[in-house]
């Protein structure tokens, strides 16, 4: 089975990147293990509160699970950052790592 990458993108109220910063900087350490091999967060080049979170799941089984195990504080920031988000830029991809033994 191959991983997953989960990106969201989407623009921070700039009267809130403090905040932002701390947010993603706890759910970094605190999403470690969760069946994510990776989680980070990229700045856009050029625009200050555009920003971009990669999930990489280790398959497709961890990456449907995932909103499963997540816990109340991951919960409670994932609701933190929601209301930070600028309405309407909200863009999500997901993707899937093709197997080369099984696709042809």
């Amino acid at each position: 089975m191959g991983k997953v990458v989960f990106t969201i993108r989407y623009e921070i109220n700039s009267e809130m990147l403090n905040e932002y910063y701390k947010v993603v900087r706890e759910l970094k350490s605190l999403l470690k293990g969760k069946g994510i091999e990776d989680y980070s967060v990229f700045n856009v080049k050029g625009k200050k509160n555009e920003f971009v979170e990669i999930y990489i799941y280790e398959n497709r089984e961890a990456w449907e699970e995932f909103d499963e195990t997540t816990d109340e504080r991951v919960d409670l920031l994932m609701n933190k950052l929601a209301d930070m988000i600028i309405d309407k830029t909200t863009r999500y991809s997901t993707l899937f790592e093709l197997d080369f033994e099984k696709e042809v």
